[in-house]
């Protein structure tokens, strides 16, 4: 399998070189030739360990299939405790796939526990002994995800950049008390947009990839640009509707709708790859927070980042500019990618970009959208607990507001993304219960209101001690990407 740049098809590289660069040189994204194919009734009865080599091998065909079954079964055997994908009724003809049973507890694990093996792997296979720098930009649950994963690997480092104030006060606290001696994380002045703008700024510039080459580091990044953070979400579509088959809640062949709340458009990006690969979803549907730029884009054709910026209780869909869109326009555009580089151009020069009539119409053959602000995302967890005692986090009740509005016939899937017990003063409060002043306090109120556990892992952060507390202009990112801050 080999991978081209959405802005420049002439390009081919392995899925290895894919996954140490990250971003191709002209600031494009990688994007696999073509598709494999994989009819689900082959992978019915595989546990998710052997079903995520049998996906992943597809692509990474470089790789030892010894070392990605190997690979997999350390990351979805062990770190999730027998829980990966699990998938959840909730109601009639609405599930819930449960993805965030990881060590970070969002559905980040899921690319974040084996793209290190990954990138390790890709290494060694290409021969490459230099240093390798991980630039993180992340609004919530990326950076946590990717520190843990990354930290006191031998030849990686790993620096995350967060919107200081625009994260719960959870996720920064994950962030903040991160362990490792080859991890530093760093507070942006601004939101997510400023922090992934100076990130990619970095990435872009020649200047500092040749002052990094003479220290013999080599810039990478974790976040859903680069293509190991992507291809392993592909796995729990498969998993997903595998589970659904084997309950008789559908039949071989039905379709699947799949409700996803999403920011940067990486984790519903994943699903329609499973598509391409022939995996019977129906509908996509994007589910957006306030800053619903998606739902604007998939309804008008007209993608506009200039408007207001929000800061609400769903902060890790608090974006933009969503980057992983521009993989959706180079394979809707018949894999044009002198279009996607005039579209990036647009984006970077004026802000917004305007996709032909027929290109959209390919892309609502598989995306619908919709979008709930925070009352109505807090209406959606009073009623999913009142209704059917399930309880949600504030990305995954927007996700189930945007399901139960979007008519439909077919079962719908709804990814929840994150633990409750990361939001639990928004979810207090949507439950109608009195908030504690402090995140721990309102953590205990809601495991006791509910009888629900809180995760170990979040419930200790109240004992760790904080290491990391700089806070930066988006200015200073290059800085700090080169090691002087």
């Amino acid at each position: 399998m080999e991978f081209t740049s959405t802005r420049n098809n002439a390009l081919r590289v392995s899925a290895a070189q894919a996954i140490v660069q990250g971003l191709s040189e002209e600031g494009g994204l990688f994007v696999p030739t073509s598709f494999p194919k994989l009819d689900v009734s082959e992978v019915l009865d595989l546990d998710y360990c052997a079903l995520a080599a049998r996906v992943l091998g597809g692509f990474l065909t470089d790789y030892d299939p010894a070392f990605l079954s190997a690979a997999a079964r350390q990351v979805y055997g062990e770190a999730f405790g027998g829980k990966a994908g699990q998938v959840a009724p909730v109601a009639d003809g609405l599930y819930a796939l449960e993805l965030w049973h990881g060590p970070t507890c969002a559905f980040k694990d899921y690319a974040l526990q084996l793209m290190p093996r990954l990138l390790v792997e890709a290494k060694r296979m290409l021969g490459r002994t230099e240093t390798t720098r991980i630039l993180v930009a992340t609004s919530g649950d990326t950076g946590k995800a990717a520190l843990e994963g990354y930290k006191d690997i031998p030849g990686i480092e790993i620096e995350v950049f967060y919107p200081t104030g625009g994260t719960s006060e959870i996720q920064r606290l994950q962030m903040a008390t991160q362990q490792g001696e080859n991890v530093a994380v760093y507070a942006v002045r601004g939101n997510f947009d400023d922090a992934q703008t100076g990130v990619k700024k970095v990435f872009g510039s020649a200047a500092i990839a040749a002052q990094l080459a003479a220290e013999n580091v080599a810039l990478s990044s974790a976040n859903s640009i680069n293509w190991g953070r992507l291809a392993p979400q592909i796995v729990y579509y498969y998993y997903a509707y595998a589970r659904l088959v084997q309950r008789g809640a559908v039949r071989l062949g039905d379709a699947v709708d799949f409700c996803v709340p999403t920011g940067n458009f990486g984790d519903i990006l994943a699903g329609y790859y499973a598509k391409q690969m022939g995996l019977s979803v129906g509908r996509l549907l994007c589910a957006s927070n306030k800053n619903n730029v998606l739902t604007d884009f998939l309804t008008t054709g007209v993608y506009d980042a200039n408007r207001a910026f929000y800061k609400t209780q769903s902060p890790s869909m608090d974006i933009l500019v969503s980057s992983n869109l521009e993989r959706l326009l180079y394979h809707a555009s018949g894999c044009d990618s002198a279009f996607v580089a005039d579209m990036m151009a647009s984006l970077a020069a004026e802000g917004r970009y305007a996709v032909p009539a027929g290109i959209m119409e390919k892309i609502r053959a598989d995306f619908a959208a919709g979008w709930a602000d925070d009352g109505q995302a807090a209406a959606e967890i009073a009623a999913r607990w009142q209704d059917d005692r399930y309880l949600c986090d504030t990305h995954t009740a927007v996700a189930f507001r945007v399901a139960r509005n979007t008519p439909g016939h077919a079962p719908c899937v709804v990814l929840s993304t994150a633990s409750p017990f990361k939001f639990p003063a928004a979810v207090l409060a949507a439950l109608g219960q009195p908030v504690p002043q402090g995140d721990f306090d309102a953590i205990r109120a809601l495991s006791a209101c509910t009888g629900a556990a809180a995760p170990a892992g979040l419930a200790e952060l109240e004992s760790r001690a904080e290491r990391f507390g700089q806070v930066i202009d988006p200015a200073d990112i290059p800085a700090a990407a080169l090691g002087r801050l």
